[in-house]
């Protein structure tokens, strides 16, 4: 072996990612020339590169506040804690795909900054209004993992106490912004580039809330304001409000498609499940005709403008408001005769929107309605099966659904949570940004309404969303609802509220269904994921060198004996199996498989990708068995090696010599 040949195994980096290199490192790649010698940027090169873009004057428009550069340093502040599994609390916690994670959302969201980078179709965040009672993070300390663990008594520090933050505090706008605006940063990143935000907020902070998501998304990605009517106040004001709002961005607006449309809704599904109730029981056509609006008459709120689709035919329930009007001068010109009266029907004043072909065809299909003569224009037939609803600026829901909800699934706890939102409200925006197979993130998870709209939805559409929860293990008062049923956090109301909806799910599931949008049969043995994963916020299972203590010789000793025995008391091989996971880039669903190679226990992530060897006493036969399978990468633990430095030096040739990246912890 010569001198130069690298022998020492590299350490997994148990650090989130850094932000900072990152922004860094592509600038560099698109402005190599900024490069000086240290690898750092010079920035007066960058200026003459990038011309006349520099805006050097000292005067802009923009949003600033006190503790916005700071705000800057918390997001380039890594993590070095961990999420560690509580399957007692969990759901199907070896099967499902959902997590609930219990802790701080800054930390998490840059512990997922590796394992869910650019995989996130949706957020949705219900953060505090700032309305002066809501809880705030403070900004007169830096905010990290130790403020969180001093928070939850998990640290023998002072105690910290989160409060609320009171308009006559002199900086009651600038701690919410210092709040707010890491975590949408960070939260971008997450971001699939058709991703799509949504932020409910109220007029209080509105405008702050859209300049921070111009900063962050970009002015140019705002979609639009959404206007939620819910429910007028009870307390009267100069202007009594009765309307919220609900901001949406887009990662990458051109990712879009050209309107969100949605074959789901409310009222689509009452009067569907209606329809194939009546014709369960043999009724004729007609008679389910006459049924179907008598059902619309006595469901007018609920059915909504669904109420048009009041006919029956033998292919089922349809409109026929379906315009053949071309909207601009210069359509389609051809005759159509009345079938009965055989006279030429009257034509739409700027010709039809289709060819006479493609009329001709829907004339086969049975789809062209003609009137009773031929003095009406013709009208096309649009079955309640083929509808599709457009995301519309101004959505109309009674607000007090959300505490119906909880009332429902908590009978006797009386209030437990505070105007929680509706899931009809989450779930429409769900149905109409997102496909089958994506993931919704809900870093305020509050009550939970997020996860219990995308498991309906699921159920209802036969899909497979998944979700992200995070909430923070906020105290329940101890005058409270909540308190008196024995929740001790905000958290724990969060993950019992979900696990009561898939209770009442899966005994749906029992029952036969019907699959709305293909017209099959279900036995109920579906594929919706019914379950969910809690992880919670801790520090890192490793014990990591802390190069501020003090250099004494008993202070240096105690150092290097993490070297001997790093891990923390009291952590399992799972905790330190998913910390793996999370640092190596893995979700924390990846599918993991416990093998024996060699007499030792291997766990093999991710089909093969990944092996995690957490042995205490490896063998070089342990060593060639792992990497004859060729995985990518191999991680085990330091101690594995017991001060064998010969072992640990075989080990890395053989792995370099397969090809397989190999890494310590």
């Amino acid at each position: 072996m010569t001198s130069n040949t690298k022998s020492e195994a590299e350490k997994l980096d148990l650090a989130s990612v850094d932000i900072s290199a990152e922004k860094q490192t592509e600038l560099l790649r698109l402005f190599p020339e900024a490069r000086t010698e240290g690898g750092k940027i010079d920035f007066d090169m960058l200026k003459r590169a990038l011309g006349e873009a520099i805006d050097a004057g000292k005067e802009r428009y923009g949003l600033t506040w006190p503790g916005k550069a700071d705000c800057f340093k918390t997001i380039q502040t890594s993590s070095m804690a961990t999420l560690r599994p509580a399957p007692d609390e969990s759901v199907n916690f070896n099967s499902t795909e959902n997590l609930i994670i219990e802790g701080d959302n800054l930390e998490v969201l840059k512990l997922l900054q590796k394992s869910y980078l650019g995989k996130i179709k949706m957020i949705y965040i219900d953060p505090p209004y700032n309305t002066g009672k809501d809880f705030i993070y403070p900004d007169n300390f830096s905010e990290n993992l130790q403020t969180y663990l001093e928070y939850t008594g998990q640290s023998d520090a002072e105690g910290r106490k989160f409060g609320t933050n009171p308009e006559t505090d002199g900086r009651f706008h600038s701690k919410w912004l210092n709040m707010m605006y890491p975590r949408l940063y960070l939260a971008r990143n997450l971001l699939r580039e058709d991703g799509v935000v949504f932020v409910s907020i109220d007029e209080k902070e509105l405008n702050s809330l859209c300049r921070i998501l111009d900063e962050t998304f970009g002015e140019e990605n705002r979609v639009g304001i959404i206007c939620w009517k819910n429910v007028t106040d009870n307390n009267p004001t100069l202007i009594t409000p009765d309307n919220e709002f609900i901001v949406c961005y887009a990662r990458s607006k051109e990712a879009q498609p050209q309107s969100w449309t949605s074959r789901f809704s409310s009222g689509k599904e009452l009067l569907q499940l209606e329809y194939e109730r009546l014709k369960s029981e043999g009724l004729s056509v007609e008679q389910i005709q006459a049924q179907i609006r008598e059902f619309i008459s006595d469901n007018e709120e609920s059915v909504g403008f669904l109420s048009r689709y009041k006919f029956v035919d033998a292919d089922g329930v349809y409109t026929g408001s379906e315009s053949v009007h071309n909207p601009r001068a210069g359509g389609y010109d051809f005759e159509i005769l009345h079938p009965d009266t055989g006279k030429p029907m009257r034509k739409p004043a700027n010709g039809y929107r289709f060819p006479e072909t493609t009329f001709r065809k829907m004339e086969k299909d049975g789809i062209i309605l003609y009137g009773e003569d031929e003095k009406r224009i013709v009208k096309i037939k649009k079955y309640l099966s083929e509808y599709e609803d457009s995301l519309r600026s101004v959505i109309t829901l009674d607000g007090r659904l959300g505490s119906y909800e909880l009332k429902r699934l908590f009978p006797d706890a009386g209030s437990i949570f505070t105007n929680p939102k509706p899931s009809e409200l989450i779930e429409s925006l769900v149905s109409f940004v997102t496909d089958d197979n994506s993931i919704i993130l809900d870093f305020f998870a509050g009550s939970g309404s997020t996860a219990h709209a995308v498991l309906e939805l699921n159920q209802k559409t036969q899909s497979k969303r998944t979700f992200i929860l995070v909430q923070l293990p906020e105290p329940c008062e101890g005058d409270s609802g909540a308190a008196k049923l024995g929740f001790a956090t905000i958290a724990d109301i969060t993950k019992e509220r979900v696990r009561r909806v898939i209770a009442a799910l899966s005994e749906k599931t029992k029952k036969k269904v019907t699959n709305l949008f293909s017209g099959t049969k279900s036995d109920g043995a579906t594929e919706t994921d019914l379950g969910f994963r809690v992880f919670k916020l801790a520090q890192s299972n490793f014990k990591a060198w802390d190069s501020t203590s003090a250099k004494d010789t008993d202070a240096l000793g105690e150092q290097l004996a993490l070297h001997i025995a790093h891990v923390q008391k009291g952590r399992t091989a799972d905790d330190i199996l998913y910390e793996i996971l999370l640092k190596s880039g893995f979700p924390l669903t990846a599918s993991v498989e416990k093998i024996q190679l060699a007499g030792k226990d291997v766990c093999s992530v991710a089909g093969g990708a990944l092996f995690i060897c957490l042995e205490r006493e490896l063998t070089l036969e342990a060593i060639r068995a792992m990497a004859e399978k060729k995985p990518e990468r191999v991680v085990c633990l330091d101690e594995g090696f017991a001060g064998n430095d010969q072992l640990k030096t075989n080990t890395v040739q053989t792995f370099k010599t397969k090809g397989v990246v190999f890494r310590t912890v």
